[in-house]
């Protein structure tokens, strides 16, 4: 058998007693023989467990990612369930370094400043009351005070709120000549009864538009609003509300047909969705996980309920467009991506927001980048600070070109800071690919902590979010172009916001006509508010009209369209209801 010569153990234990007839051989240089099949097996096992050795090193590579992904989503979930509401997050070691503390000042009217004032309230009607004195005379010589003019006055305000009755008395007559009865001319004649919008139904209007305004405008619960009325006397079941509401459910359906057409007219938007629990089983659908949809217009708040978060809703919403270009404001949602697609008309606008909250959950989650992250949100914080000098200078009725200089300057810097802005995003991940690609490194090192990565290679945190700002970059910079457009999505998510406070107080809808209902007086209540109308004022004119045809929707809905009113009737509307209303 073919033998090989290897070095091994040390002389001590394999070299042979030093004598003369032996020469003396170097311990370094002691040799024993192996076969070649030993050899073999020792190749093997060595490159096996040096495999094994690798897929070890990548596998706590891929642990160390793994929980340091882990421990970023603790940090983030225990800061939004402890920490402050707020985005603002604690500025930058830099930003503290420059800007001293400002002393802290106590909360509410600060001494000093000027007041608002007593609140003006000309609406509210006066009761006089008048208190006397009782007889009071003089403790010296025991004369009695006179009346003396003027009175000293002072107004205390207060409310009632209270249940009736009323009881109609419709007087009846007979006739008093001698023709006979006929289908015409019967022998008695009754007054006619009072317009109900509901015709059988005992409840008067003013109950309807107490349960209307308190649960899709106040965020009740129904139950919420039935203990109130027992409160007040009045207790009534909740099934009968129910049923009720289902039959003042179709009055509102063409004011939603008309909002919907007017909002087809114009050319902003923002959009926004949430969820929303029906509890009603669809065909093919599973769970009972819907979606409430707002789009906001300058004129317009359209809400609507849909089974599916797809792209199919905006499309469907925004298919009748009248104008040739419009924007919309929106998040990174992939729908809104698929709608911009389909739909040539639509520019989309990204919100900077959510690219805020992107650095600021990095900030949160991983504190060795929080300086970094922080240090882009002062850069967005700084994009914000020069829109908002360059808005102060804009003048709407002109276009872009025919700006002021103020203006056009304010517009340089503000399109200097954007191209800074992007540039240095480009380098980052240039960098960061760079360094990839040229190193041998093993493909387990990608994802090692900052500590152990190669200069110029991003966290995967940083390039995630690097990546979306270069993605979403030409939707980001529309504000600049089109200054009547927001950098963000604050509108749609304020007027979302009532909704998901009502969806949380009754849990959403038990039915898909009830859901429907909803998305309805939403849009009725947040559109009438944004034209500064009276809800309850409006509601109740709207259900009197509806309540003389019969429990119908008036066919010419202009005296009940924001849009079509005169500035007289607006007015009008944007007060109290009268005292001497009366519903029916």
């Amino acid at each position: 058998m073919e033998q090989i010569l290897a070095s091994s153990f040390p002389a001590s234990l394999s070299s042979p007693p030093a004598n003369d007839s032996f020469p003396v051989i170097p311990p370094a240089l002691d040799l024993v023989t192996i076969t070649q099949k030993e050899l073999t097996r020792l190749k093997w096992e060595g490159s096996y467990w040096k495999a094994q050795h690798q897929r070890a090193i990548e596998r706590e590579a891929q642990l160390k990612k793994e929980l340091e992904q882990k421990e970023a989503l603790i940090r983030d979930l225990q800061h939004r369930l402890f920490g402050k509401k707020s985005e603002t997050g604690a500025s930058s070691e830099a930003s503290k370094k420059s800007h001293e503390p400002s002393p802290k000042h106590p909360r509410g009217q600060q001494q000093g400043s000027p007041g608002h004032g007593r609140t003006s309230r000309p609406d509210l009607p006066v009761i006089n009351e008048h208190h006397e004195l009782p007889d009071r005379c003089c403790s010296q010589c025991g004369l009695p005070y006179l009346p003396f003019p003027g009175d000293e006055e002072a107004d205390i305000v207060e409310i009632e709120v209270k249940a009736y009755r009323r009881r109609v008395c419709r007087k009846r007559y007979h006739k008093s000549c001698s023709c006979p009865s006929t289908t015409k001319d019967p022998e008695i004649v009754v007054a006619p009864p009072p317009p109900k919008i509901i015709p059988k139904s005992p409840y008067g209007i003013s109950i309807w538009a107490h349960l209307l305004l308190g649960k899709f405008l106040y965020a009740q619960p129904l139950h919420r609003i039935l203990q109130e009325l027992r409160g007040h006397g009045l207790p009534i079941a909740s099934g009968t509300l129910t049923g009720g509401l289902q039959k003042i459910a179709p009055l509102f359906k063409p004011l939603l047909t008309a909002f919907h057409e007017h909002q087809m007219t114009e050319s902003r938007f923002h959009n926004d969705e949430s969820r929303w629990e029906v509890y009603a089983p669809v065909e093919g659908k599973t769970g009972h996980r819907w979606y409430l949809w707002v789009t906001r217009s300058p004129e317009v708040i359209y809400y609507q309920m849909a089974p599916t978060r797809s792209a199919d809703v905006p499309l469907a919403h925004f298919v009748d467009l009248k104008t040739a270009l419009v924007i919309l404001v929106c998040d990174r949602y992939s729908a809104y991506k698929k709608l911009a697609r389909l739909n040539d008309a639509i520019i989309l606008a990204f919100c900077w927001a959510h690219v805020r909250r992107d650095f600021l959950e990095i900030a949160n989650g991983y504190p060795a980048l929080k300086e970094w992250a922080l240090d882009w949100v002062d850069e967005i914080g700084t994009l914000y600070h020069l829109n908002h000098q360059r808005l102060a200078q804009w003048q709407k009725e002109l276009p872009l070109a025919e700006q002021s200089s103020a203006f056009q300057q304010e517009q340089k810097r503000l399109e200097s800071r954007l191209e800074q802005m992007i540039t240095r995003c480009n380098l980052l991940l240039q960098a960061d690919q760079a360094a990839i690609e040229s190193s041998p490194a093993p493909i387990a090192a990608k994802t090692v902590p900052a500590p152990e990565r190669r200069p110029g290679e991003l966290h995967l945190a940083q390039r995630q979010v690097l990546t979306s700002l270069r993605n979403h970059w030409q939707g980001l910079i529309v504000f600049a172009t089109y200054p009547e457009v927001p950098m963000d999505n604050n509108p749609a998510e304020q007027a979302i916001r009532n909704p998901v406070l009502g969806r949380n107080n009754y849990y959403g809808s038990a039915s898909i006509w009830s859901a429907e209902l909803a998305a309805m007086m939403f849009s009725l209540f947040q559109t009438l508010g944004l034209w500064k109308i009276n809800q309850h004022h409006w509601l109740h004119e709207y259900l009197n009209a509806c309540a003389l045809l019969g429990g119908n929707a008036p066919a010419d809905l202009t005296p009940f369209l924001p849009w079509c009113m005169s500035e007289e009737r607006r007015a009008q509307l944007s007060k109290p209801i009268p005292i001497h209303s009366n519903s029916s």
